[in-house]
């Protein structure tokens, strides 16, 4: 005796119907469901593989990579990512501070040559060339603006607000570094210069005022 295969309603042929409130045809395949779950999709692949034009705090913060990128999440905020990733580096720079020139001098280097691998590892996993959420180079930025400098907080707020306008206002060629040199050597480059145009200017208040 022949056993019966069992076919799905409408012999397993697309279905084809009406949706009633807005008279739009409508038409469900296996192959339609099937790409709609697939695990190549974006929303359900591990979002932590992926490029993020958007990223999450997920991202930001449980890769130890990314999460120095970021500033320990100060880029992750959405309004002057910039500037509360230079606030961050204040703390370090108060830490740093009392120490001999040339280890201060030593651990900013090691820190600006790291940040070349650092941003460049998460710009290219953000698939974006200097997200603006990458504010390890604000970080190494202030550093720089800040070698030498008196104690204090006047100078402490002084280099803030100096390596702040020199950061956003990126006079040649630090915004022409920005536009042309890509990956993780342009986003500290432009930084370093903008932060050594405002160690100059510090420097010159110093001269000036002390």
């Amino acid at each position: 005796m022949s056993r019966k295969t069992k076919r799905p309603p409408n012999g397993g042929r697309p279905w084809h119907g009406r949706n009633a409130s807005s008279g739009c045809s409508i038409s469900i395949s296996k192959r339609a469901v099937s790409a709609a779950v697939s695990p190549t999709d974006p929303c359900l692949a591990d979002p932590m593989s992926l490029p993020k034009n958007q990223p999450t705090a997920r991202f930001a913060l449980t890769h130890p990579i990314h999460l120095l990128a970021f500033g320990f999440g100060a880029g992750l905020s959405p309004v002057f990512p910039g500037t509360l990733g230079t606030l961050v580096a204040v703390p370090l720079y108060l830490l740093l501070q009392p120490l001999p020139l040339t280890i201060y001098l030593c651990v900013t280097g090691v820190l600006l040559i790291g940040g070349i691998w650092i941003c460049g590892y998460t710009s290219r996993a953000l698939a974006i060339h200097d997200y603006k959420g990458i504010v390890w180079d604000e970080l190494v930025g202030y550093l720089i603006t800040m070698m030498m400098a008196p104690q204090g907080w006047l100078w402490v707020v002084a280099g803030f607000f100096i390596f702040r306008f020199f950061d956003i206002l990126k006079p040649w060629p630090v915004g022409w570094i920005d536009h042309h040199i890509k990956g993780g050597a342009g986003i500290m480059m432009d930084d370093a210069l903008a932060a050594f145009y405002s160690f100059v200017v510090l420097q010159l208040l110093v001269f000036w005022f002390k």
